[in-house]
């Protein structure tokens, strides 16, 4: 019996790590234990050696699968333009003055601060609607002559529909513009009590409320960082600094590029440094690249 035994033990260790990997395939351990209860000491010491081995296998072609994970993880980090950091704080450097028509008169500016706060949201939002494609002093304007007939719900629904336009006239596509206010505001009294929604899904499904609307009317009506406000001096900006991985052709294909490695804490921010800084110095036609902080590091300013 002593020498049978020394021939197991010997066998056992000739074998070397190819019986682990059997028993890794066949993974035979939890058996083992449940026989081993119930016929006694008669197994124990053999099964013991066995499986140790197996568990320690098992437990080393675990941690290799994790640490090839982890080492993936760490040799391919999230993407981020080259020098954006520094261009945003040259950005903010050039923005410091905050003396752009958006710093004045953007939607922060247009609504009544003394009116109750479901009439300064719909507020909000009536500014944000003409704002598209019109400049923020046209936009003002028209702001401006609605509050003094009395901006809410009720007074636009009210409203006949060439009083509207001629209020609103000269912002862009203001025709198309009279119906929506119209449409909507008739939504906001019937399913709203007269205030506007408080989620993103339900303010873009509002008739000519888009994406960069929805998120701006969510931080300025309702306190909450719901996205990243692109507008058209967003988007080429952008563009212009290789702000993503590859050019976007839309706004809201900016916003959703800008959105994946953008630190979320300055997404509140964006909307309004770079709308100024395209109002003041990254202008669409003749940028004024003389001028810009960034000039050295702007991929564009080198072909413009």
């Amino acid at each position: 019996m002593n020498a049978v035994g020394v021939r197991m033990v010997t066998r056992s260790r000739s074998r070397g790590p190819g019986a682990g990997q059997q028993g890794s395939r066949e993974k035979p351990a939890p058996l083992r234990r449940e026989e081993a209860a119930a016929e006694g000491r008669k197994s124990y010491s053999p099964v013991k050696r066995q499986r140790k081995a197996q568990r320690l296998n098992v437990a080393y072609e675990a941690s290799e699968g994790e640490k090839g994970e982890g080492v993936e993880h760490l040799q391919s980090p999230a993407w981020e333009p080259q020098d954006w950091r520094q261009q945003l704080e040259n950005i903010r450097t050039m923005r410091s003055g905050k003396d752009a028509p958006v710093d004045q008169l953007g939607v922060e500016h247009c609504y009544d601060l003394s009116a109750p706060p479901k009439v300064r949201r719909y507020q909000v939002l009536l500014s944000l609607m003409l704002s598209s494609q019109t400049k923020d002093q046209v936009t003002a304007g028209a702001m401006q002559r609605l509050r003094a007939r009395g901006l809410t719900v009720d007074s636009i629904l009210q409203m006949d529909d060439s009083t509207l336009g001629t209020l609103i006239y000269p912002v862009g596509f203001w025709r198309n513009k009279v119906k929506y206010i119209k449409q909507t505001s008739a939504i906001l009294q019937q399913r709203y009590d007269g205030d506007i929604p408080a989620s993103l899904a339900e303010l873009v499904a509002l008739p000519g409320v888009g994406p960069k609307m929805a998120h701006l009317a969510m931080a300025v009506a309702w306190g909450t960082v719901s996205g990243i406000a692109v507008d058209t001096h967003v988007h080429r900006i952008v563009n212009r600094l290789r702000w993503t991985r590859k050019a976007t052709k839309s706004p809201e294909e900016t916003r959703r590029a800008l959105e994946e490695w953008l630190p979320r804490e300055l997404w509140s921010e964006i909307n309004g440094l770079l709308v100024g800084f395209g109002q003041q110095t990254c202008l669409p036609l003749h940028p004024r690249c003389q001028a810009c902080l960034n000039r050295a590091l702007c991929p564009a300013a080198h072909g413009l």
